[in-house]
């Protein structure tokens, strides 16, 4: 073994530069790998973070579907042998409210899977600020709740959540909503519902989620108003959010909360379903083409190893002719290649960290967009223990094909010519 191992050090030290282009090959396939991979697992983390900051785990409301089958008409052409058709029917009057919304809020806060629920009440308003009229939606939450399920309280640009129980009907709006309404913390906006009936509201707060169709329309006010603004009585709700201690049971969860109660009930993943069919091929993408870097690195290895035994096959027959059995000869070649490629993804890896981290510090260029600051990059140790591994077992296969044909060489045919 010693023996062997000092004569792979002897044709390593021997070719230096050919060393180290090899090495050189598997750290920065490695080191494209471990930035690739870092990035795109940040930005995959980013886009499902901005999904749940918008998104509850699961969520309950009232589906109504109007059915055209039947008509009022009826009843009044009592010939059953008529054919009555009914162009462009209008919908019954219905009404969107969870029935015994109160007594369904009590039982999942007693589920253990359920972390938090908030009830909502939701309604179309528009926003009146002198001659600006803005279109766009209010929620009525208990405001604590809601804070607990989208963390409400690291999005706010100014004041706090809290705000919303000291003040008289008072307002927290989306950062954009406000830009368009000119509007300032302590300043008074007038909402008016389809149903023509009108309200004022204190801005109390104002907050940035860092989507455009939420943060330019969204508004948060106490549930107890939008009921007064909507002419309801305290015991109508319309949604209830829930925010599981596990998002991963979400989808099995909603199935059986929506059997339950005979309510719709969606999970993240269906309402996210084409972001997260993003997530996928991003995902797909990055294994590939790092993947990819990898195997051209490990054929380079190959010729520059197939190269090398090419060179030495006169030192190669000399040594069988003194006596180094095949295994002996396969062990000095693939130690080498070893070697390289275990140095070469150490190397690597540091490259690879330096460079994540570097990106990761590079401040995004939009600054208007409050949620990300700089590039999203995550440092996960399984990927580095992945790219280790690949770098040692792609140059392993890689030299183990070049050691093999060595040890199958006829010394007295090579020293003959």
């Amino acid at each position: 073994m010693f023996v062997n191992t000092l004569i792979a050090k002897r044709h390593l030290l021997a070719n230096k530069k050919q060393t180290l282009v090899a090495m050189l090959g598997v750290t920065f396939g490695i080191a494209m790998f471990i930035l690739m991979i870092s990035f795109m697992v940040g930005v995959n983390q980013f886009m499902e973070d901005t999904m749940l900051s918008s998104t509850p785990d699961i969520h309950i409301y009232n589906d109504i579907k109007t059915d055209y089958a039947l008509s009022i008409t009826g009843d009044y052409y009592k010939d059953k042998n008529a054919v009555i058709v009914v162009h462009h029917p209008k919908p019954k009057q219905v009404t969107l409210n969870i029935k015994n919304a109160a007594g369904i809020i009590n039982n999942l806060r007693q589920d253990p899977d359920i972390a938090y629920v908030s009830p909502l009440l939701s309604t179309q308003v528009f926003y009146n600020y002198g001659p600006v009229q803005i279109n766009g939606y209010i929620n009525g939450v208990n405001i604590l709740d809601e804070a607990k399920i989208f963390d409400l309280a690291s999005k706010m640009t100014q004041g706090v959540p809290q705000n919303l129980l000291s003040a008289d009907k008072g307002i927290i709006m989306g950062r954009g909503l406000a830009d368009k309404l000119n509007l300032n913390m302590g300043d008074m906006v007038t909402l008016t519902t389809p149903q023509g009936t009108t309200m004022s509201f204190r801005v109390v707060g104002l907050f940035a989620i860092g989507i455009s169709t939420i943060d330019n329309t969204r508004s948060y006010v106490n549930l107890a108003n939008v009921q007064q603004l909507m002419g309801q009585d305290r015991s109508y709700i319309t949604d209830i959010n829930l925010k599981l201690r596990t998002n991963k049971i979400a989808r099995p969860k909603a199935i059986a909360l929506g059997k339950k109660y005979s309510y719709k009930s969606d999970d993240w993943e269906t309402a996210n379903a084409s972001v997260l069919a993003g997530n996928i091929v991003r995902d797909v993408l990055t294994y590939v083409v790092s993947i990819t870097l990898l195997v051209v690195a490990g054929f380079g290895i190959y010729n520059i190893m197939n190269m090398t035994i090419q060179n030495k096959m006169k030192d190669i027959a000399i040594l069988k002719a003194e006596g180094f059995a095949g295994k002996d000869i396969v062990q000095i070649f693939l130690s080498q290649s070893l070697f390289i490629g275990f140095f070469g993804a150490m190397m690597g890896e540091v490259l690879g960290f330096l460079l994540a981290y570097a990106l990761s510090r590079v401040p995004f260029p939009h600054n208007d967009f409050i949620a990300l600051k700089f590039f999203p990059v995550i440092f996960n140790p399984a990927h580095y223990i992945f790219g280790l591994a690949f770098g040692v077992v792609t140059p392993f296969i890689a030299g183990l094909m070049p050691s093999l044909k060595a040890s199958r060489i006829d010394p007295v045919a090579i020293l003959r010519g």
